[in-house]
């Protein structure tokens, strides 16, 4: 499969949308590739996995990611290895939409729907 990120949304499966963000998720066999669109002053809630890496791909806009208890600048084109057992929590600080894709291992209640 082949897709571009301007068809990401419309391959993807829309799996939550509030007035935080939209995340659209396109699982495979044992990975999940996600895209997040996190509005103006907003941030993720933050999670970490036990039993699994992540690779976030920040896309277009800037803001900063939380990893344990620091927290870095990111901008479009910045990528960052999230490891195993670390807390991570991303933040918008830009004037529109921050948008980033999201590589990690399918877990219980992600990554469903298989996408040919």
């Amino acid at each position: 499969m082949k897709t571009s990120l301007t068809e990401f949304s419309q391959k993807a499966k829309l799996v939550k949308k509030s007035d935080r963000y939209e995340v659209y998720d396109l699982a495979l066999e044992s990975l999940v590739l996600s895209m997040t669109v996190l509005h103006r002053d907003k941030a993720t809630i933050g999670h970490s996995h036990a039993d699994t890496e992540e690779i976030y791909l920040f896309i277009g806009g800037k803001g900063g990611i939380q990893m344990g208890n620091e927290k870095q600048d990111v901008v479009s084109g910045d990528i960052v290895i999230v490891p195993r057992r670390v807390f991570h929590r991303v933040f918008n600080a830009g004037d529109g939409d921050l948008t980033f894709l999201c590589l990690f291992k399918k877990y219980p209640g992600r990554g469903k729907k298989r996408i040919k």
